[in-house]
């Protein structure tokens, strides 16, 4: 996954279907079974193999059933198996929205769903996951310019969707670092910057969400190149995850050494501030909208 785009033509993998292929893969090493062996056993290429493995592809159930009993896999656990694999293959909510989501940007928000803890960084923009109607309209119109009204409003309601998971049960945890340019790059107008800056504020109150801005006076820091989001999760077969944006695209990254160098850099970033002086700039700078 490391440096591509998961899903690319074949719809991105949900959690449930990564975490499978990474227990197809567990069981086969455990069984002492190689991917040529494997294949044999499906009357495929090894490559196919390789492909359920990564989540690259939907887990055919005829084919999770034979590796299984190749594995020696008993007949329960089998069964529970296919059933989480049916799970794993029926499309993710963001799925009715796929006119209006981009390829490379489909597995982030099956990431994004189903991380226990995320850690973003933003040197231009509001996080997504905090951003008000009237401000993700306008981040939206600025970079769709071409859109319809009907597309332009399919993808704010996806943008808005999104933010669901922050009032969920159980609902993952989110450490925001952003720069002070933010709040000072108008967008959409005073009055919506105003009304964004009191939903940080009233995000900053949660448990479970914590916003550090970085201010000018920090002057050139690590971190100060491109956003990313850090992805973490609960099932140990899911590594750490790393995205970050380009202009047209997007990169993943699960390598352990990008994935440390990331982390590093927020931790290193959030030290640039405290909760206290970010709440008082941003409170600052709502007086300044006013």
């Amino acid at each position: 996954m490391s440096e591509a785009r998961p899903g690319a033509g074949t719809g991105a993998p949900t959690v449930l279907r990564m975490i499978l292929g990474k227990r197809l893969q567990d069981l086969r090493l455990s069984a002492g079974v190689t991917l040529d062996e494997a294949a044999k056993a499906l009357r495929v290429k090894p490559l196919t193999i390789r492909r359920l493995e990564k989540a690259e592809v939907s887990l055919k159930i005829l084919y999770v059933e034979l590796l299984l009993q190749t594995y020696g896999v008993g007949r329960q656990e089998i069964d529970e198996f296919i059933e989480l694999a049916e799970q794993a293959n029926r499309p993710g909510w963001w799925h009715r929205y796929r006119d209006v989501l981009p390829g490379w940007f489909t597995a982030y928000v099956s990431l994004e769903s189903g991380a226990r803890t995320l850690r973003t960084y933003e040197p231009h923009y509001v996080t997504g996951l905090l951003q008000t109607h009237a401000y993700a309209r306008a981040v939206l119109r600025a970079g769709f310019p071409n859109d319809s009204d009907e597309e332009l409003e399919r993808r704010v309601d996806l943008r808005l969707r999104r933010q669901s998971l922050l009032t969920k049960p159980a609902a993952p945890t989110l450490w925001v670092v952003m720069e002070e340019a933010v709040l000072h790059r108008v967008v959409g107008g005073p009055e919506v910057m105003r009304e964004q800056i009191d939903g940080l504020l009233a995000a900053a109150e949660l448990d479970h969400v914590s916003l550090d801005i970085v201010p000018f006076s920090a002057g050139a820091h690590t971190g100060a190149f491109a956003p990313f989001t850090y992805f973490r999760f609960e099932e140990p077969e899911l590594p750490d995850i790393v995205y970050t944006e380009l202009l047209s695209g997007s990169v993943y990254l699960d390598q352990r050494s990008d994935v440390v160098a990331h982390l590093e850099a927020h931790n290193r970033m959030s030290l640039l501030t405290s909760t206290t002086e970010s709440k008082a700039l941003l409170n600052r700078m709502r007086k300044e909208y006013t």
